[in-house]
């Protein structure tokens, strides 16, 4: 694998995580939100990743990554939405009820920590790529 292929590998990965993270944005962004139809209401949105394998041999195996991922798209929650019985709300239906999405806002947070951190450690792959890179550089001085 040439030694540049880590950047790729590492940049599929720093994108992956800010989908991620922006998923996680989206879901707390509208936590509060609330609708008077249950069809409506906002959904919790999760990215999905894929990992994605070169080929073994041939003239892919020299122009793909070794490995990487990818965001094979974002997947809406199947979970029902909570009920709420606030009559006051001018969004409320017939029966006095509301619908809140189905957001777990300590799962969410705990998804952007770990989100964050896989990010960190894809930045810290790449920095250490680029000392090690410029140290075999300098043993030729």
């Amino acid at each position: 694998m040439p030694s540049f292929k880590v950047f790729d590998i590492a940049g599929a990965g720093l994108s992956a995580q800010s989908v991620r993270l922006n998923t996680v944005a989206s879901n707390l962004a509208n936590a509060d939100s609330v609708s008077g139809d249950p069809k409506t209401v906002y959904r919790a949105r999760h990215p999905v990743f894929q990992a994605v394998r070169a080929a073994v041999a041939g003239s892919l195996a020299r122009t793909q990554p070794a490995a990487s991922v990818r965001v094979s798209g974002i997947v809406e929650s199947n979970a029902p939405p909570t009920v709420r019985n606030d009559p006051g709300n001018p969004l409320a239906d017939a029966q006095g009820n509301v619908y809140a999405p189905n957001v777990n806002v300590i799962e969410e947070m705990t998804d952007m920590i770990s989100a964050s951190r896989a990010y960190q450690n894809d930045v810290e792959v790449m920095n250490t790529a680029k000392e090690l890179m410029l140290a075999t550089l300098k043993l030729g001085q």
